[in-house]
């Protein structure tokens, strides 16, 4: 549990037995002693700052450039654009999601809830449904087991989802998961009151935050509307909410896959989740630029870490091979992972993660 937590809000450590990877650890989480973890815990604000100023300033070149050649075919490029950057966004209201965007707990909240209040989420009811991820991974309590789960489900099926997501069908179903109303696992048949699993504190701060995403969302419709009449009203349902709705979309689907999805022993922390390689290679860097954003790719490590920050996740990568955590790990090119998530036919021995899922 991480100072200033309170039960009902900890992201807990992941200490199953490593089973069949890595069988002579006691366990991942005790692989780094005390001394050697404290540095990758610790908190740059600096390094923050520059990660939203970078997404940022790439946002606004991109729309600045559609909304000077209005209308031109250079307007698709720049969907495309906001769309991926608006992941890098939601990455980093991940981060503030788990407290590891900026040192002061005040300002972590301000800023995170800002960055998804902007990109359609309320970043204090993730925080509830994702701690729950966290601490249930690939079980009966795990919400997003009915996103990634079950797969490779053949390949027809998962072209299948990423065009509905690109049209923007699916588009509802992202939204109500980060209102607190996620998919229901097939594997469990039942509704999931996400919000009667936490502190009473952050129950309330969920519950207050959707409301300011509405808020919000209203107030920036309003807002183009005012400063730029029919003209602003469409350029920003063009060049924000078409992204948010289409682009968005897949790129949510794909990562969370390459992360859970098509492992074969969901039994231990270092083969129920991924570390996809974004280095060496075409496919990896297209999947950096693309899926993973802000080092999110680090995603085994962040299962057993969650207290590093994004950018120190590269060293605790480096920290973990140094000390031969990996072997028999999810560690991979992304070329191999779309691989197997593509792949025709079910792998054998995936127990949870081979559920049948309704997402």
């Amino acid at each position: 549990m991480e100072r200033g937590e309170r039960d009902g809000e900890e992201f807990r450590a992941d200490l199953r037995p490593l089973a069949r990877a890595g069988a002579g650890n006691a366990s991942a989480r005790r692989i780094l002693s005390a001394a050697e973890l404290a540095p990758l815990t610790e908190l740059s604000d600096a390094r923050s700052l520059a990660a939203i100023a970078q997404t940022v300033f790439v946002i606004a070149l991109a729309i600045g450039l559609a909304v000077c050649a209005w209308p031109s075919p250079w307007v698709a490029l720049a969907v495309i654009v906001v769309g991926v950057e608006q992941h890098a966004l939601f990455i980093l209201a991940h981060e503030a999601a788990h407290y590891r965007l900026l040192g002061n707990r005040a300002l972590n909240e301000a800023v995170g809830r800002a960055i998804g209040m902007a990109t359609g989420i309320s970043m204090c009811t993730y925080r509830v449904i994702h701690r729950l991820h966290h601490n249930h991974l690939f079980g009966a309590e795990d919400p997003d087991t009915a996103i990634h789960g079950g797969y490779p489900r053949g390949v027809a099926y998962l072209w299948t989802k990423l065009g509905q997501d690109l049209v923007g069908w699916n588009a509802w179903k992202t939204f109500a998961y980060f209102f607190g109303a996620p998919a229901i696992n097939d594997d469990v048949q039942r509704a999931a009151r996400l919000l009667d699993q936490t502190s009473p504190e952050l129950r309330r701060a969920a519950r207050r935050d959707r409301w300011f995403v509405v808020a919000l969302q209203l107030a920036l419709l309003l807002a183009a509307g005012v400063l730029g009449g029919r003209r602003g009203l469409a350029q920003y349902a063009v060049l924000w909410l078409l992204p948010m709705l289409t682009i968005l979309q897949p790129i949510l689907r794909l990562r969370a896959i390459c992360e859970h999805g098509g492992v074969v022993d969901v039994s231990s922390p270092l083969t129920a989740a991924r570390c996809n390689r974004t280095t060496g290679g075409i496919v990896n860097a297209i999947g950096r630029a693309l899926l993973f954003p802000h080092h999110v790719n680090h995603h085994l490590e962040h299962h057993l870490y969650p207290a590093v920050p994004h950018y120190r996740l590269p060293a605790l990568h480096r920290a973990l091979t140094a000390k031969g955590a990996f072997a028999g790990a999810e560690v991979r090119n992304v070329r191999e992972t779309l691989g197997i998530v593509f792949a025709p036919t079910r792998r054998c021995g995936l127990g949870a993660g081979g559920v049948e899922v309704n997402a």
